[in-house]
């Protein structure tokens, strides 16, 4: 990957000055509760935000003997009210989702901000990877791609706050509890968000099924801003001219494309790959 040259306002590349907020995340303050379903992302919520948990719902004897004992712990644990429930009414609280016999009841979620998604890079010594989600509307896909990111080495993930999925239980359900432990930021306009991410060092690449230059080719081994469109639509052509490369997943097969969170992992894979923090074991 090149240096970002510091003309044009541009800071160098691996820049530890902070951009400007695009546009600050809402922190829960007047956000609806959101209920997380799932024993493993329950788990998750009250690991990593016990302080955010309003109420537990079980099914009684429909937990194993283990997960019973962890949840009713760490709900006594943090003053959590728990409640006993029917199938039906968790049903009900997880939107017909698989709950596996608990839902758990947190204020709204606390969406992050751009700047602390490159403290926490700073904090690792590593150089930021950020992936940015433009348009992103199914809460599988959205979940999927947190869950990636997490185990990747992403710094965090930004979406937009309209016309795109928000974090919901279907989300956290999703990304296996991820969501729950993971840097999530809200902006208003992407372009800006990108733009903001190019002034203090981080390329811009953006996943293209029309690229010439296939993934392997670049440098992505440096502060990175991987950008990946909505399934059929892909990146927006308003968005792509605040990329500053496009990066093709070569294919075998006859199908032209790939889910978005398929893309998403693959990519976030190479980028890992060069930057040596996944290895054979």
């Amino acid at each position: 990957m090149r240096e970002r040259s510091s003309k044009g306002g541009r800071g160098e590349r691996g820049s530890e000055e902070s951009p400007q907020r695009a546009s600050r995340g809402e922190r829960g303050g007047g956000e609806a509760s959101r209920f997380v379903y799932g024993v493993n992302p329950v788990l998750a919520a009250l690991r990593a935000r016990p302080d955010e948990v309003e109420r537990l719902f079980l099914v009684e004897g429909q937990l194993g003997a283990r997960a019973a004992g962890e949840l009713l712990s760490r709900a006594r644990e943090f003053g959590v009210r728990v409640e006993k429930v029917s199938r039906e009414r968790l049903g009900a609280l997880s939107e017909g989702g698989v709950h596996q016999g608990v839902v758990v009841e947190l204020r709204g979620f606390k969406y992050a901000e751009l700047e602390d998604l490159l403290e926490a890079a700073k904090a690792q010594g590593q150089p930021p990877l950020v992936v940015v989600l433009d348009g992103i509307q199914d809460p599988h896909n959205l979940g999927a791609i947190i869950r990636s990111a997490d185990a990747l080495g992403a710094h965090g993930v930004v979406i937009a706050k309209d016309r795109a999925v928000q974090v919901t239980g279907t989300v956290s359900k999703a990304s296996a509890g991820a969501v729950e432990h993971s840097r999530i930021a809200r902006v208003v306009n992407i372009s800006r968000a990108l733009e903001e991410l190019k002034e203090v060092g981080l390329w811009v690449a953006a996943a293209d099924v029309d690229a010439k230059e296939p993934m392997w080719s670049a440098r992505l081994d440096g502060p990175l801003a991987l950008v990946v469109g909505a399934e059929g639509a892909g990146v927006r052509d308003g968005v792509l001219k605040h990329c500053d490369f496009r990066l093709r997943i070569p294919m075998a097969g006859q199908v032209g494309s790939l889910n978005a969170s398929v893309s998403a992992g693959i990519l976030l894979y190479e980028v890992a790959r060069q930057r040596g923090t996944v290895s054979g074991r």
